[in-house]
């Protein structure tokens, strides 16, 4: 979802490079390949599908996801499924989800009767294992759980700041009590949880007697959950994948210390206090109607607040963000929230950067 790009559009991928940094990740130990029909425009599962190529589909578990918000019929999840296996250049799919549900998006799939065209599927042998991702309320995610008796695992948002978000870790309980595995996404929340911190946060990590990368201290915090199995590291550059294997190299359940895990709470309180949100940059709200580059706008209406109210970043908004992408453009539509697998409040957000910035 967040390989290299050419261009403005996410649609262009620099295949060459992501095709270098998916082949490297898998020679280093990574096996577990997660991309879904709608990433990058489409374009993802044709790009995973040409990187699994001369062998490496075969050291893989691939995953992928069905459009739900498409699907009206199960001739529709036939079509749909059809086009991924050619995109992905296989012949069937290690681990299939249902692709960000929700209470609303649930009903409609009960009413559909998924779970009978998902045994299809399964008998056929064209899915290994069935799952999905998830968006909503612990009580939702309860209701899906035990809704079907075949779920084999489950994906949620998981990070050391979002852990009482959405399924949180009364989710990551419950499902692990009822034997399914745990996919996280969003570990590093979309970036936000690499850097630069601020001030204040540095601090705290510079006076532990153990040095790591603000990535380092998301991911591991992550893999310490012993209910966790998979934890998905949206990479964009060859750096981001190297440091993400050796971290990973060197990472168990149950591996930080007492000590480590106060510290991750204080940074925990202090991104809090700057009015941290949800936002991870996964840009479904996009394209917007008017123009507004949306994600753009809320990350640097983050930064604004992490920076203690740093007029430097009212400067870098309106030198990087045109005018006719700014958020004087935003009409109030509310398209934009009504597609957010996060359910933020994104007209205010913006509302409040056309106060801040404009």
């Amino acid at each position: 979802m967040r390989l290299p790009t050419i261009g403005a559009g996410s649609a262009c991928i620099d295949e060459p490079e992501a095709i270098k940094m998916i082949r490297y990740a898998i020679d280093h130990g990574v096996n577990y390949v997660d991309t879904a029909y709608v990433y990058h425009g489409g374009s993802s599962e044709v790009l995973v599908g040409k990187a699994l190529r001369h062998g490496y589909r075969e050291k893989v578990k691939l995953a992928t996801k069905m459009p739900v918000w498409a699907v009206k019929s199960q001739q529709d999840m036939d079509r749909f499924f059809d086009e991924q296996l050619k995109r992905l250049q296989t012949p069937n799919i290690d681990f299939y989800l249902l692709h960000g549900l929700d209470g609303r998006l649930w009903k409609e799939l009960v009413d559909l009767n998924v779970f009978s065209w998902m045994e299809r599927k399964l008998r056929e042998g064209r899915i290994g294992h069935v799952g999905f991702s998830f968006h909503d309320e612990f009580d939702v995610f309860r209701t899906i759980v035990d809704g079907w008796d075949f779920w084999d695992f489950c994906q949620v948002l998981y990070n050391y700041v979002d852990a009482d978000f959405q399924a949180g870790n009364r989710g990551l309980k419950y499902a692990a009590s009822k034997g399914l595995g745990i996919v996280v996404m969003e570990p590093i929340a979309g970036g936000r949880l690499a850097g630069p911190a601020p001030k204040e946060i540095q601090v705290l990590l510079d006076s532990s007697k153990t040095k790591r990368t603000l990535a380092e201290w998301a991911l591991k915090w992550v893999w310490n959950q012993p209910e966790v199995s998979v934890a998905l590291s949206g990479m964009s550059t060859m750096e981001q994948v190297v440091e993400n294997v050796e971290v990973a190299g060197r990472s168990v359940p149950n591996d930080l210390a007492n000590e480590e895990l106060a510290l991750i709470d204080q940074v925990k309180k202090k991104y809090e206090e700057t009015g941290f949100n949800a936002c991870t940059a996964c840009k479904y709200c996009m394209p917007c109607p008017e123009g507004v580059n949306i994600p753009e706008i809320i990350a640097l209406y983050n930064e604004y607040y992490a920076m203690k109210r740093d007029g430097k970043v009212s400067e870098k908004y309106l030198e990087t963000v045109p005018p006719e992408s700014r958020a004087k453009k935003c009409i109030k539509c509310g398209r934009c929230e009504l597609l957010c697998p996060q359910k933020l409040p994104i007209r205010q957000y913006v509302s409040e950067a056309k106060f801040l910035f404009e």
